[in-house]
C-alpha cells in the first residue's frame, strides 16, 4: 500500500508540472483550467449573492475602468495565459469595514469599498486590482489545492507507517507533521504566491497605464494599518516591508513597462 501511494504521488507531480506566465516558475496543477473556471464561477455567485453590489456612481465605474484596462494588459503582457478565455467581471462590494479585493479563476473580481479609503488614488487601486488579478492568471488557487491534496496523500503515508506506535505517541508524531507541515510548507508556500502576485500585478497594472510607483506609497499605508499583525513567518502574508523592499527591486523594470505604455498613448 506505501508504495501504491508513493506511485501515484509521483504520478501526479510528474503529470501535473505547468509553468507560471509572467515568471516562469514550474507549479503543481492537478486541477484541468476548465475545472478550475467553473470552482470560481460557483464560489462567485455565492460570494456575491450575500453582499449589496454598487452598481453605479464614480466609484464603481472606477473598478469597471481599471478591471478592463487590467484585463487587457493581462491579454497583450501574458498571451500564454488563459486571460483570453477568462469572462471579466468586476464589481464594487458595499462593505466599509471591509478592506479588501478578490480575483477568481476565470477573471471574476470584487473590490470592497473600505479598500478605497485606503488606495486613495486609481493608480494605488490598479496595484491592488493587479496583484488579485495576477492571483487568477497564475492559478495560484489551484496550485493551493493541489499542494493540499499532496500533503493529504504524505499524511495518509505517514498515518500508515506510524500504525504500529504506541496511540499517544503516534498522536503526536502526527501533530508534529500537521503542524510542520503548516508552518514549514504551507505558510511559506502562501507567502511566495502573494510575492509573485506582486510582481505579476505590478506589471500588469504598468503595462495598462498606471504609475507602478504607486504601489510603494500602497503598502506603506496598508502597514500603518494593520498593527497587530503576526509575525511573517506565522503569517500567509509577506509583511508590509518585504513587499516594499521587493517592490523597490522590481520598480526599474516596472517603470520600462510604463514608460512603453504611456508611449502607446495608455
Amino acid at each position: 500500500m506505501r508504495a501504491l501511494l508513493i506511485s501515484l504521488l509521483l504520478a501526479l507531480v510528474v503529470g501535473a508540472c505547468s509553468t507560471v506566465p509572467g515568471t516562469g516558475r514550474s507549479q503543481l496543477l492537478l486541477l484541468s483550467s476548465g475545472e478550475e473556471m467553473r470552482l470560481g464561477s460557483d464560489a462567485y455567485v455565492e460570494m456575491l449573492a450575500a453582499e449589496r453590489i454598487i452598481e453605479s456612481g464614480n466609484d464603481a465605474a472606477m473598478v469597471q475602468r481599471i478591471g478592463e484596462r487590467i484585463a487587457q494588459s493581462a491579454i497583450e503582457l501574458l498571451p500564454k495565459s488563459d486571460a483570453k478565455r477568462f469572462r471579466w467581471e468586476f464589481k464594487l462590494i458595499d462593505a466599509p469595514d471591509m478592506v479588501n479585493a478578490w480575483a477568481l479563476p476565470g477573471g471574476k473580481t470584487a473590490v470592497y469599498t473600505g479598500l478605497l479609503a485606503i488606495t486613495q488614488d486609481e493608480d494605488s487601486l490598479a496595484a491592488v486590482m493587479g496583484h488579485e488579478v495576477a492571483h487568477a492568471i497564475a492559478r495560484h488557487g489551484n496550485e493551493r489545492m493541489s499542494h493540499g491534496m499532496v500533503l493529504q496523500i504524505g499524511m495518509l503515508g505517514a498515518q500508515m507507517s506510524t500504525r504500529d506506535m504506541d496511540p499517544d505517541d503516534r498522536n503526536m508524531v502526527m501533530a508534529g507533521l500537521g503542524l510542520g507541515a503548516n508552518v514549514g510548507v504551507m505558510l511559506p508556500f502562501s507567502r511566495s504566491h502573494e510575492s509573485e502576485a506582486d510582481e505579476i500585478g505590478l506589471m500588469l497594472a504598468a503595462n495598462a497605464g498606471y504609475n507602478p510607483e504607486a504601489a510603494i506609497g500602497l503598502w506603506q499605508r496598508m502597514g500603518a494599518a494593520s498593527s497587530g499583525a503576526p509575525p511573517e513567518w506565522l503569517s500567509t502574508h509577506p509583511s508590509s516591508e518585504t513587499r516594499i523592499r521587493r517592490l523597490r527591486e522590481l520598480m526599474p523594470a516596472a517603470q520600462e513597462v510604463y514608460r512603453k505604455a504611456l508611449n502607446n498613448g495608455r
